[in-house]
């Protein structure tokens, strides 16, 4: 009884995991109004029903595909904060943007995540991703500004502005052409952007893994 009941469990897990990541993939190329559950299903592989089992509407899967998203994103984060070392918070968030782009360009769950919050069709409540990115970067500018990181009367609230506008709007552009979601242009981005926010010369600044 018990090996069933796991054996189920599991099947159910993989359905509804191959489900957000079909549901991404479409949601993301189609726009949310656009998607069809039909098409999500059948990229699935799974029938209408077994999708509704899991999902009774489109906006609980949408709001499903926001929930494995931020998770992914909540990753990217921690990962780089492991990461940092004596570099300080500024080179924290370079190369945390370095890492979110190429992240971008190979996740779909992740990219969803974003074109859902930023699809005007989308309902209420699923901008949470990119909410967590705004907040993360305004923390880790207030963080180097109290370190001494940015130039006197450079304010990280205006900085972090420029940062989110900048890093999500080269996600939409990459949506026609790949080559906005790339090192080489998020680095000239940060080059153009340090020598006027940061104490340290850009030339320092410049780079980041991704």
């Amino acid at each position: 009884m018990e090996s069933t009941y796991m054996v189920k469990q599991e099947r159910a897990a993989r359905t509804r995991s191959a489900l957000i990541a079909a549901a991404a993939e479409v949601f993301s190329r189609e726009g949310y109004c656009n998607a069809s559950l039909v098409a999500i299903s059948g990229r699935a592989g799974v029938t209408n029903g077994a999708l509704h089992f899991h999902f009774p509407t489109k906006s609980a899967l949408a709001a499903a595909v926001t929930t494995a998203a931020a998770r992914r994103f909540e990753g990217v984060v921690a990962q780089g904060e492991r990461r940092m070392g004596q570099g300080g918070a500024l080179q924290l968030l370079i190369d945390t943007s370095h890492v979110l782009v190429c992240r971008l360009r190979e996740d779909t769950v992740l990219r969803a995540g974003f074109d859902l919050g930023g699809d005007p069709g989308s309902p209420q409540g699923l901008d949470e991703v990119s909410g967590l990115w705004q907040r993360w970067v305004e923390s880790t500018l207030e963080r180097a500004d109290t370190a001494g990181e940015l130039l006197e009367g450079v304010s990280a609230e205006h900085v972090a502005i420029a940062v989110v506008a900048g890093t999500v709007g080269f996600q939409v552009l990459a949506k026609r052409d790949p080559r906005w979601a790339s090192h080489r242009v998020l680095t000239r981005f940060w080059c153009l952007l340090l020598p006027r926010v940061s104490v340290v010369p850009a030339e320092l600044r410049g780079g980041g893994s991704g």
